[in-house]
């Protein structure tokens, strides 16, 4: 997990969490808002665990929405998830994430001008499917990240 910043046209804040799964670098998750707080983190993960089994282990950096209390909690109450706290000022510590931002910056946030937050959010859902549906990755054998994530396959 990580987060991105932009901001709409009229000059205020846009927060993105971005959430990509590590073997298949299916994007789970794009979440916008004005702000993001452990609290919302959680409602994402939840979300995301009613569709998927809940993960081992979720890499993120050391900012205070990921170390909140509220996730460790998560965390514990899953029974199987723990956190994995990259180094703070090590990037290449969350790679998949790190490269996912890239494109998403390049490919979306440097291209797109929003005029509100519900917009980001449509605009990040349709940006999340092409991504994961018809962009083939080099790291996963040609194959799409959906393709992977379907036949189990780990990169």
């Amino acid at each position: 997990m990580d987060f991105q910043f932009d901001a709409t046209a009229d000059g205020r804040r846009l927060k993105f969490l971005n959430v990509i799964d590590e073997h298949s670098r299916l994007c789970l998750a794009i979440r916008v808002g004005r702000r993001c707080r452990a609290k919302d983190v959680v409602a994402v993960l939840e979300e995301l665990t009613s569709l998927y089994p809940a993960p081992a282990f979720i890499r993120s950096d050391n900012g205070p929405e990921f170390i909140a209390q509220a996730l460790r909690d998560w965390c514990e109450a899953s029974g199987t998830t723990t956190t994995a706290y990259i180094e703070p000022g090590s990037p290449w510590e969350n790679g998949f994430v790190e490269s996912f931002n890239g494109r998403f910056r390049d490919e979306f946030l440097n291209t797109e001008l929003f005029t509100t937050a519900p917009e980001a959010q449509i605009l990040a859902d349709r940006w999340r499917w092409e991504y994961n549906s018809l962009r083939p990755h080099s790291a996963l054998q040609g194959r799409t990240p959906l393709e992977a994530a379907q036949q189990g396959v780990a990169a």
